[in-house]
């Protein structure tokens, strides 16, 4: 059975309720965040879709205009096809659609926040690994049962601390319980990071 929308993607079944929606970064690929998934809850079920958009032959989630200026329009559509697919993946392969949680780096963060803005009833919680404000929603949505942890770089050169911390406020004002841990890095995930992620996951339970 082809789902309804599809993306190409990992599936791998896990031991517990609880599947992680792994995200990738530019360039990224399907198999790219298996091993992430794998150290951050190894009972988990694991799905991991491929971008569908592609910047000089690298995949993305969604096009950008240029470093930090996003396609909102283009967003808000690639954003509304994930949560469909997430939707249906979970009907397909029979996983509980209430314990997604998203664990996202950069541009695959970026859409995991925006999921949260748009369509937060695919996720029940989120990691996000270096991200930025994605777009600033017409309508806030309700985020009170939602609990998000964020990690930033303190020298990233992307994403300056300022903008994790606006990220933050947007998510906390709509209701979401938001953790932020800085770490002494760049752009680049570091094993501080998913150690980090994976403790704070195994509160959630």
């Amino acid at each position: 059975m082809k789902l309804q929308p599809d993306f190409i993607h990992e599936f791998v079944p896990g031991k517990s309720d609880r599947t992680l929606l792994l995200l990738h970064g530019t360039g990224g690929n399907e198999r790219d965040l298996v091993p992430l998934g794998r150290e951050l809850d190894p009972r988990a079920a694991l799905l991991s879709p491929r971008g569908k958009v592609l910047e000089n032959g690298m995949p993305r989630f969604f096009r950008r205009l240029a470093e930090g200026v996003f396609d909102l329009e283009d967003l808000k559509n690639r954003t509304s096809e994930l949560a469909d697919f997430v939707a249906a993946a979970a009907q397909h392969y029979g996983f509980a659609a209430d314990k997604v949680v998203a664990a996202g780096y950069s541009n695959g963060a970026n859409i995991a926040a925006s999921l949260l803005l748009l369509r937060p009833e695919i996720l029940s919680a989120a990691i996000l690994f270096r991200a930025m404000v994605p777009l600033a929603p017409d309508k806030q949505p309700k985020l009170s049962s939602m609990r998000v942890w964020i990690g930033a770089g303190t020298d990233d050169p992307i994403i300056p601390t300022s903008e994790t911390k606006r990220l933050a406020e947007l998510l906390r004002k709509a209701g979401a319980d938001v953790t932020i841990r800085h770490f002494p890095a760049g752009h680049e995930l570091t094993p501080d990071d998913v150690k980090s992620a994976r403790e704070w996951l195994i509160t959630l339970r």
